[in-house]
């Protein structure tokens, strides 16, 4: 019996290229999200050390230039948070977006899977038939050799 050969391979190979290709997107969107939280993160630790700085000049007395200089950092900063939270938004929407992607590719790369699987078993199961067929055809040419 000849070798078995799933006859949709190039597809299968094609899905399987393509599921990797929108993993590969996923993780870097991914990594673009946590770098994002990072700078969010970042901004508040920079932010946290103007109120207290801000606290500290306000105990120890300082001009009024001074509040509003401190003021008006503490002001773009919180400013620059809400910008990086709406940028963090949109980069979580696309990451949720590309995991369905992803999701999609997986079920449909498995569907072809699950087919291989199947149209190998079935192969197998002729397969084992066609053995069968062989050796009760052997067996039968011997009975009737010994019978001449």
């Amino acid at each position: 019996m000849k070798r078995f050969q799933y006859s949709l391979d190039t597809v299968l190979d094609y899905k399987n290229q393509v599921l990797d290709n929108l993993k590969t997107e996923h993780a870097a969107i991914t990594q673009s999200v946590n770098q994002k939280r990072e700078d969010i993160n970042r901004l508040h630790g920079q932010l946290n050390g103007y109120h207290s700085d801000f606290d500290q000049t306000k105990t120890s007395g300082a001009t009024i230039e001074n509040y509003r200089l401190y003021s008006m950092c503490i002001d773009r900063m919180e400013q620059m948070i809400k910008e990086e939270n709406k940028r963090l938004a949109v980069l979580e929407e696309k990451q949720e977006k590309k995991k369905n992607e992803v999701v999609e590719a997986r079920v449909d790369t498995s569907k072809f899977e699950k087919l291989k699987d199947k149209k190998l078993v079935e192969y197998r199961k002729a397969e084992l038939k066609e053995e069968e067929s062989f050796i009760e055809e052997r067996a039968l040419r011997i009975i009737s050799v010994k019978q001449i």
